[in-house]
């Protein structure tokens, strides 16, 4: 079974004839020479013969006395006009090459202005070829007419066809064989605005080159019969027949080249799209087209940058405040103040940090304590909770806020028993209390408009940190209030058994704690 090519991978129309997308910048320029000097000079010699058939087969010539004769010294003129003109053209598209791809041989970074000459080439070679078809449209023209008056239209006209012809078929092919250095000169920084006519002029020159001029010469066809010209009804069926080829055959040619140079990038931006729209960010599409595709192209590329950009951001506000935070402040408008919500607080401190700060080197402690927090973080969102902030050796998770937890308490219970293990397990240099208080405080955002956390301040929170202090002294550093496993579901509570009463600091009531049974 033949495997389907994955369009994110698909290179543009015709690249086999570019090279590979990671050819050197120096070898490509090269390349590039190589093949525009093939298009212009096989483009013109081909639009050179052109001249003749459309002349001798195609359009109806008026009765010249002694044809041979015409023929033979329109030869002689066109073929050293021929070899002058492809030579003088050769020679100005090299130079003019050259000079706007010397960045390229020289293996550095282009600026704007180079970037802006790179993507004009065509349209430079195009003014060459135009301005040489230009003296043969006035020269055959006025020679022919010295030869015989009635020749200065036809042949006028004639050249003329084929000059259009020539011009437009190679500026189409020099954009597409400009490719490779395009991509590579706008790799750096793509244009926010138009560095060549656009789209319209490709189509309008793929028209005129491939169907508009073809039915031109229809049209002179019967333009000559009407004034009272005898064409031969075999005649007449060759030139409908040919013109009508052209039509069909270099006019669907044509067509295609023009309408894959839009609709290449076109999938390579559709493809791009599919996999930002899966989550992958790194998506990007080469920009090697300086219409308005190419803008297009490049408009894409500073999108996904700025959407990198901002899960980058989002990323570091998740690590920075809770995922839960940063999500629902994305959702809403941010404003200082909160609401009273029904929490569980869970407090975590790490017994003996001062005596531990003291024996260890700096580094060694904070080691110690990332992997100390790294096990807090895994099991509080285990469980369902938020670490809220890390205050020193100590950690404050909250359970409940700011998204609702159907049994915040025991979820709050459930990794407090959790946690003694895990911390064994992976940091067994620390041991930790852990406190648990269940209740109502108030969640929202506190400090001034330019600076402000998402926190939660209440009574919970004041015993949740008094029962960590209390935890380090008995076996198994947990205690929880007991009010906190009464507002536990049952299958949580029924795993903690209720304790002594302790007077905890700062607290003017006593508290009855509970412990995990063992």
């Amino acid at each position: 079974m033949r495997m389907r090519r994955d369009p994110a991978r698909a290179r543009p129309f015709g690249s086999w004839l570019l090279g590979k997308p990671d050819e050197a910048t120096r070898r490509a320029a090269l390349r590039v020479r190589v093949l525009l000097a093939l298009v212009v000079v096989v483009a013109n010699l081909v639009g050179a013969c052109a001249v003749f058939a459309i002349a001798a087969f195609l359009l109806p010539a008026p009765p010249v006395d002694d044809d041979a004769e015409v023929i033979v010294l329109n030869l002689v003129v066109a073929g050293g006009y021929v070899l002058v003109a492809v030579a003088i053209g050769a020679g100005l598209g090299y130079r003019a090459v050259r000079r706007r791809i010397g960045w390229a041989l020289e293996g550095r970074t282009p600026d704007e202005a180079e970037q802006r000459a790179v993507l004009r080439i065509p349209l430079v070679l195009l003014g060459v070829q135009a301005a040489l078809w230009a003296i043969a449209v006035v020269g055959f023209s006025l020679f022919n007419a010295l030869l015989d008056v009635d020749l200065l239209t036809h042949v006028g006209i004639t050249v003329l066809i084929s000059g259009a012809v020539t011009c437009s078929y190679a500026y189409l092919l020099s954009e597409f064989v400009l490719r490779p250095l395009a991509a590579r000169a706008l790799a750096t920084g793509a244009p926010e605005r138009l560095f060549v006519p656009g789209v319209t002029l490709r189509t309008v020159l793929a028209f005129s080159l491939g169907s508009g001029l073809p039915v031109l010469g229809l049209m002179l066809v019967a333009l000559s019969v009407l004034t009272g010209r005898e064409v031969s009804a075999t005649r007449m069926a060759v030139t409908v027949l040919a013109l009508g080829g052209i039509v069909l055959v270099v006019g669907l040619f044509l067509t295609l080249l023009a309408a894959r140079a839009t609709a290449d990038p076109v999938r390579g931006l559709r493809a791009a799209l599919t996999r930002v729209e899966r989550g992958d960010l790194e998506a990007e599409v080469e920009v090697y087209d300086g219409t308005e595709v190419g803008l297009l192209q490049a408009g894409f590329n500073r999108m996904v940058l700025g959407l990198r950009e901002r899960e980058h951001i989002r990323d570091l506000f998740g690590r920075h405040v809770g995922e839960d935070v940063a999500r629902a402040a994305l959702e809403r408008d941010v404003e200082l103040g909160g609401e009273v919500r029904e929490v569980a607080v869970l407090f975590v401190d790490v017994v003996g940090s001062t005596k531990l700060a003291s024996e260890r080197p700096p580094q060694e402690v904070v080691e110690l304590l990332n992997r100390f927090f790294g096990v807090v973080v895994d099991v509080v969102a285990e469980h369902g909770g938020l670490v809220n902030k890390f205050e020193g050796d100590g950690a404050l998770a909250v359970f409940g806020a700011p998204i609702p937890v159907d049994d915040a308490a025991g979820s709050a219970l459930a990794a407090a028993r959790c946690l003694p293990s895990r911390l064994a397990d992976a940091v067994p240099e620390l041991s930790a209390g852990v406190g648990v208080s269940a209740g109502a405080a108030v969640a929202g955002n506190v400090g001034a408009e330019a600076r402000f956390e998402y926190t939660v301040i209440g009574d919970p929170v004041n015993e949740a940190s008094r029962l960590t202090d209390a935890a380090k002294d008995v076996e198994g550093c947990v205690l929880a209030s007991m009010a906190a496993v009464e507002a536990a579901g049952d299958e949580e509570a029924r795993r903690w058994e209720p304790g002594e009463e302790l007077a905890l600091r700062g607290r003017a009531t006593r508290t009855r704690v509970a412990r995990p049974v063992r």
